[in-house]
């Protein structure tokens, strides 16, 4: 039997989840009361069930509280289960909020950001329990179906660990959510060139104008060997997502080019890596 756990911060995707566990044949139940779970698993272990999800979060209020003992009973007993956390950074939870205009579960009448602290301390002990982490925070939810189904379908390999490279213009502001912040306006401008200005750095003409300089290759080995020093650090340190964040002045070439480059080579290394070009269509 596979057992999983959904959990996670509320507004991070479990009910999506959810649904597509269940769509890939697992028995789905969503917020049992913390006092039934034990019955719960006594009875799917009784029926032999396959696959089963059951979600669990801060709507279990107080008696959420008594979910670590029962997960160490589980244990004893020889019940195997598995974790799944679904995180998602302060800045992108507040937003889906103001969005969906739905009352976050902790915040009632106060303020939004002071309730998604405060669950993020109550959550803390089944984060560090858990089998899989994914931060939704810049997934679309084709994206994360995908990463669904290569860990709970194709029963494939996961990493925790995800890099995201984000190009921007500076023009238009540092994206808040950085990490890391690059600057690689010293690099030759396509836009000054007037076969290349309309172009971007998707298009292997200004790819080349770019990385032909010996400044964009120094700077593409001294960053690279920068992330392969700083990522066991981070990931002993807990952090599951590493936003970086290379700007130019408008966000159309040098950056792009660069967030190409250096994605490429993190993922011939092994890591998982996702892209954003955040102002790549900006006038």
């Amino acid at each position: 039997m596979r057992f999983v756990i959904v959990t996670g911060m509320s507004g991070a995707g479990k009910s999506s989840v959810l649904k597509m566990l269940e769509d890939a044949g697992f028995f789905c139940v969503d917020n049992l009361p913390i006092k039934l779970v034990k019955k719960f698993v006594k009875l799917i272990v009784q029926r032999k069930s396959d696959k089963v999800a059951l979600g669990l979060d801060i709507r279990s209020g107080q008696s959420l509280k008594e979910l670590s003992q029962i997960l160490k009973e589980m244990q004893l007993a020889g019940h195997k289960y598995e974790i799944l956390f679904l995180d998602c950074s302060t800045e992108v939870l507040i937003k889906r909020y103001k969005e969906t205009r739905r009352i976050h579960p902790l915040s009632q009448a106060g303020r939004v950001d002071k309730g998604i602290e405060l669950e993020r301390e109550r959550l803390d002990f089944l984060r560090k329990k858990a089998d899989v982490i994914i931060d939704t925070s810049h997934l679309l939810v084709r994206e994360l179906k995908a990463q669904i189904d290569k860990i709970y379908v194709e029963e494939e390999g996961f990493k925790n660990f995800m890099i995201m490279f984000l190009s921007f213009g500076f023009k238009y502001g540092i994206p808040s959510d950085s990490d890391l912040v690059f600057d690689v306006r010293f690099l030759p401008n396509p836009f000054y060139i007037s076969d290349l200005k309309q172009k971007t750095g998707r298009d292997e003409e200004v790819r080349k104008f770019v990385m032909d300089s010996e400044p964009a290759q120094q700077f593409l080995k001294k960053l690279e060997d920068m992330l392969l020093f700083l990522i066991p650090h981070y990931i002993s340190e807990g952090k599951n997502q590493l936003v970086v964040s290379i700007g130019c002045t408008g966000g159309k070439h040098r950056s792009v080019t660069l967030v190409r480059e250096v994605s490429s080579k993190m993922i011939d290394l092994g890591y998982s890596v996702k892209t954003e070009h955040r102002d790549i269509d900006k006038d």
